[in-house]
């Protein structure tokens, strides 16, 4: 099942989408106003339910998308979790997990622009799976990660990189740097996370590609590891880290900049794409 959240006349809302990109709006049909309330109650079996043999209200062309989860609790992030972006970047393999935190408003939907700061042109890419988190928790075991996960979907961490030089939190938490989307693909139809090809392209030319199954560490690692820091909460977005590829890499470097077109896909998951502006 896809899940979107968007925008209409209306109001805001969530739906479920069909093959045909037919939307069936379930947030006016049911007792969760969005996808963190169905997810708070555990039951995406019951949207399925409801939205089973139900005719579209509208299309994915005729609504404005919202980051899949608009409101999530918190926002964490992997860094440095492929070896060929660590050699690319670092050089030596990190000792421990590296993780950090994005704010709220740092989150676009697909379509939406993504801006590039006014104090920098250092605006790199990172193609990124991202999880959602379902059935919430507090140390978590890693053999029973794969059940509290929701669903899947794309992310891309934009970052700021000369700012990132002195500090993760400021280069990674400019102001609607980090696209969410375009849908949730719930966890019934990924069985198999470490499956998944991830690409990411800049104006058409492909730029990263890898199989998430080259994660330094996996998913059920990564999610045991911040429920041991935190409890998780139904909603909250966790992306996993980027292969190798990124601007920063490159010779000369290659930073994004008002015009380019950045897209993440992943199989099973669709594609992400939003285009850049100057603030």
């Amino acid at each position: 099942m896809k899940i979107i959240s968007y925008r209409d006349a209306a109001g805001e809302t969530f739906g479920v989408v069909d093959e045909t990109g037919g939307v069936v709006d379930m947030g006016r049909k049911g007792p969760y106003p969005d996808l963190r309330a169905v997810l708070t109650a555990d039951a995406l079996v019951e949207v399925a339910a409801l939205a089973d043999g139900v005719a579209p209200d509208t299309t994915m062309d005729e609504v404005t998308l919202l980051p899949v989860v608009p409101n999530p609790a918190k926002i964490l992030c992997a860094g440095f979790n492929y070896k060929d972006h660590v050699e690319e970047f670092i050089g030596d393999m990190p000792e421990h997990m590296t993780v950090f935190s994005r704010l709220h408003n740092t989150l676009v939907a697909h379509g939406d622009p993504i801006v590039r700061p006014t104090v920098s042109d250092n605006f790199d890419f990172e193609g990124e799976l991202a999880l959602i988190i379902g059935c919430g928790g507090r140390h978590i075991a890693e053999a029973d990660v794969l059940s509290h996960i929701a669903g899947y979907t794309c992310f891309l961490d934009g970052s700021v990189r000369d700012y990132q030089g002195h500090s993760v939190t400021a280069g990674k938490n400019f102001h609607r740097t980090g696209p969410l989307g375009p849908w949730m693909v719930t966890a019934d139809e990924i069985p198999d996370p470490t499956a998944l090809e991830l690409t990411t392209r800049l104006n058409g030319e492909i730029m990263q590609n890898c199989t998430t199954d080259l994660l330094i560490y996996p998913i059920p690692t990564i999610v045991s590891y911040l429920s041991d820091i935190t409890p998780l909460e139904p909603g909250d977005v966790i992306a996993t880290g980027t292969p190798a590829g990124t601007g920063n890499s490159r010779t000369p470097k290659l930073w994004m900049k008002a015009g380019d077109t950045i897209e993440v896909e992943i199989s099973g998951i669709g594609t992400l794409s939003n285009h850049v502006v100057d603030e």
